[in-house]
């Protein structure tokens, strides 16, 4: 199963890595090795995870504040919503889908 990411995903993945790695030396690529093992998590198993809303889910990343919101598009493909920090607005990334 491949992962296909929203640019607005991207760049959330982007902003946590520079703020991060701001603030402290290599803890930017801590969070990223953190991200793909998620993402590891979340395309051996799309399932697993609870759901967020009616066709989201949403896996935690280990030892940050930080959750992957997901969709699986078909048997082959998830889409990457959001790299959601979890202390902002909970429905921030709602728009980003077709519901």
């Amino acid at each position: 199963m491949k992962a296909l990411f929203l640019d607005a995903a991207v760049v959330e993945l982007d902003d946590a890595f520079e703020y991060y790695e701001y603030q402290q030396d290599g803890l930017g690529y801590r969070f990223v090795r953190e991200v793909q093992n998620a993402l590891h998590r979340i395309t051996d198993y799309p399932l697993a995870w609870h759901k967020f809303s009616h066709n989201t889910r949403r896996c935690l990343v280990k030892n940050f504040p930080y959750g992957i919101i997901y969709q699986e598009q078909d048997k082959c493909t998830l889409l990457i919503v959001a790299i959601m920090n979890l202390h902002r607005e909970p429905n921030y990334w709602a728009n980003r889908i077709k519901k």
